[in-house]
């Protein structure tokens, strides 16, 4: 069975603009394939691990060769749990607000904790790195309240969608749709960018749900 997962790194709840938009997009999505899974993990939940320096340590010791032991073996378990369940699903859905230019700290970390080696990448000291999640598509959910690309520099740079797409892409996930919603909420009307975002939303949702349900039959 095709498995959705919505990844959420807004904290905000009800009153969030990314989840929001998620929302519209998995609603969507289970209209077009019904009987597709829909795991939603909030990075806020508790459940994502830290990553300090027992998981720096066994990242090293498996980069070396070599076996973790002991508190390091303990961190790179939690780090293999939250690498299997990312790694389980087909598809994904990501509500990623920005946060002074870039993403939230929560998603931060759970990228720092699922790009293991022999989990999302590998390495070759001749060619580099390769992406081991190829296969799957995303889509992402990028919403800011001053940033804007036709806004000049003093409303803030762009650090949010370049490095998550690149991430996307170093995974291997080179499928990715993108929609956005970034409203100066200081002088303008958010209803016209709104409404857009969850009509793309609404789209890409339904679109999704189509292909996933040429890959279950």
């Amino acid at each position: 069975m095709t498995t959705l997962l919505h990844i959420s790194a807004s904290p905000r709840g009800e009153a969030s603009e990314s989840l929001a938009i998620a929302r519209t997009f998995i609603d969507a999505f289970t209209a077009a394939e019904p009987t597709t899974t829909v795991d939603e993990w909030d990075l806020w939940d508790g459940s994502l691990p830290s990553f300090g320096p027992d998981g720096a340590g066994a990242k090293m010791r498996i980069f070396a060769g070599e076996q973790p032991v002991g508190p390091q073996e303990t961190a790179w378990h939690r780090a293999r749990l939250a690498f299997e369940r990312f790694a389980a699903a087909d598809l994904y859905l990501f509500s990623l607000p920005m946060w002074n230019g870039g993403i939230p700290y929560i998603a931060k970390q759970f990228i720092d904790v699922v790009s293991q080696p022999g989990m999302v990448f590998d390495f070759d000291p001749e060619v580099g790195y390769s992406g081991l999640l190829g296969g799957r598509r995303a889509a992402v959910v990028y919403t800011s309240a001053v940033y804007g690309d036709d806004r000049p520099a003093s409303f803030g740079s762009d650090f949010q969608r370049p490095y998550f797409h690149d991430w996307l892409n170093w995974a291997g996930i080179t499928d990715v749709s993108s929609i956005t919603f970034r409203p100066n909420l200081a002088i303008a009307d958010a209803e016209p960018g709104r409404r857009a975002a969850h009509d793309e939303a609404r789209r890409a949702g339904a679109e999704f749900g189509r292909n996933a349900m040429r890959l279950a039959s």
